[in-house]
């Protein structure tokens, strides 16, 4: 029982802070980008979205529902957003992964708070199984709670 505690806690202390991000970019099985934004919206407010990318000094809007804030045509009916659970949204942008470039910094703003994170192009990587659930910290924490009080 000891060294499956011990086991549990190292992997909760190694895993979950290198996952818990509030934004995260992964190119799916299809080859679609995906960006993930954790942003929690401010309380009492409705709820809205901007994701974007820039390169250099320019800022391309991909994908928002606030009005006022077109996307670039380009991006145009090429990327899609669902909510995510507890708080925050997926952007899919399909048809870029080929074209992304080199250095681009990843922009999401859910109600006014904001996350951005720069990924080169060759450091992208895939979402899979393991991202999936290592991307949210509270399901890491119940599968080491369950298998510490089960084993």
């Amino acid at each position: 029982m000891l060294p499956s505690v011990f086991v549990c806690g190292v992997l909760a202390a190694l895993l979950t802070p290198a996952r818990c991000e509030l934004i995260e970019v992964c190119i799916e099985d299809d080859d679609n980008l995906r960006v993930d934004c954790r942003v929690k919206a401010k309380a009492n407010q409705i709820s809205s979205y901007e994701f974007s990318w820039s390169s250099g000094s320019k800022e391309s809007l991909i994908n928002a529902n606030v009005s006022g804030l077109p996307a670039e045509s380009q991006f145009r009916g090429k990327s899609e957003v669902t909510e995510l659970e507890p708080h925050g949204y997926r952007m899919t942008l399909k048809g870029f992964t080929d074209t992304l470039p080199h250095n681009t910094t990843y922009l999401c703003k859910i109600t006014g708070a904001g996350a951005s994170v720069t990924v080169e192009k060759d450091q992208l990587v895939r979402c899979c199984a393991v991202s999936l659930i290592l991307q949210n910290c509270w399901s890491v924490g119940l599968l080491l709670f369950f298998h510490v009080t089960h084993a």
